[in-house]
């Protein structure tokens, strides 16, 4: 019996440097391929610009084409790179410190404000005026949840709409984070579903093709094993708002 729990052992090791093994390969494949089509991209986007010269309709039409190609591939590549690493995020050991999220906050709206200008969406942080406390986390994963959370109402949020994120303190000695937008929002029938792993609602896939429905799973994952939990509320054709809550941390 020990020699068989010795080869499981022995297995499951192998198994798992297997599988980090595969996750760097894709993760370098991935990122060398986006590159090449970043490149790519301003390239034809020269040609559009008329930088290079007039060009005729028929041209114009062709290489709008191509840069329509080739921004779908970059998204997908970019979804790959997406479930890569939210797989590792999740796994990966949780080193939880004293953390400010309105600095965490701020720091990722920040990373989105050409993302959402480009969309024609209005980013914005509803800072309060309280002092809100402390939390208990790890920042680097409060922080892909809050990408998840942004991006998604980015996505399927409509042109010239409004997206706003706040802060709060709870009595019950957490901090409450929420992200809300004026978009699709989210159907009756989707709403029991909606953190399951790779789901997505048809109008989603419809608004925005892609996507791996992976981000609100992990999200979940990462909030829970906070300590915390995370919930939604939504009226279909109305925008949604997803909220989370983080322990404040004690000393």
């Amino acid at each position: 019996m020990t020699e068989d729990i010795q080869k499981l052992l022995e297995e499951n090791e192998r198994l798992i440097k297997l599988n980090a093994v595969k996750s760097e390969i894709v993760s370098i494949g991935a990122h060398q391929i986006r590159t090449s089509l970043a490149a790519l991209k301003w390239i034809i986007k020269m040609f559009l610009d008329g930088d290079l010269g007039k060009l005729t309709s028929e041209q114009e039409t062709l290489l709008r084409r191509a840069y329509e190609g080739n921004e779908r591939s970059i998204g997908l590549v970019s979804e790959i790179l997406l479930i890569n690493k939210s797989e590792d995020v999740v796994e990966k050991e949780y080193i939880f410190e004293n953390t400010n999220l309105i600095d965490t906050i701020e720091n990722t709206i920040f990373d989105f404000s050409g993302e959402s200008a480009a969309r024609g969406i209005e980013l914005i942080f509803l800072k309060p005026i309280n002092t809100i406390p402390h939390v208990k986390a790890d920042k680097e994963k409060i922080r892909v949840v809050l990408q998840n959370l942004i991006e998604n109402a980015i996505k399927y949020s409509n042109y010239h709409g409004k997206i706003f994120v706040s802060i709060k303190a709870n009595e019950d000695d957490f901090v409450e984070v929420s992200v809300k937008d004026s978009g699709i929002g989210i159907s009756e029938d989707s709403k029991g579903k909606i953190f399951e792993k790779f789901y997505r609602t048809d109008k989603a896939q419809k608004k925005e093709a892609m996507g791996s429905g992976i981000g609100l799973y992990t999200s979940k994952k990462i909030i829970e094993t906070h300590g915390g939990k995370v919930w939604f509320e939504s009226l279909e054709g109305q925008g949604a708002t997803f909220l989370f809550t983080v322990p404040v941390w004690k000393s």
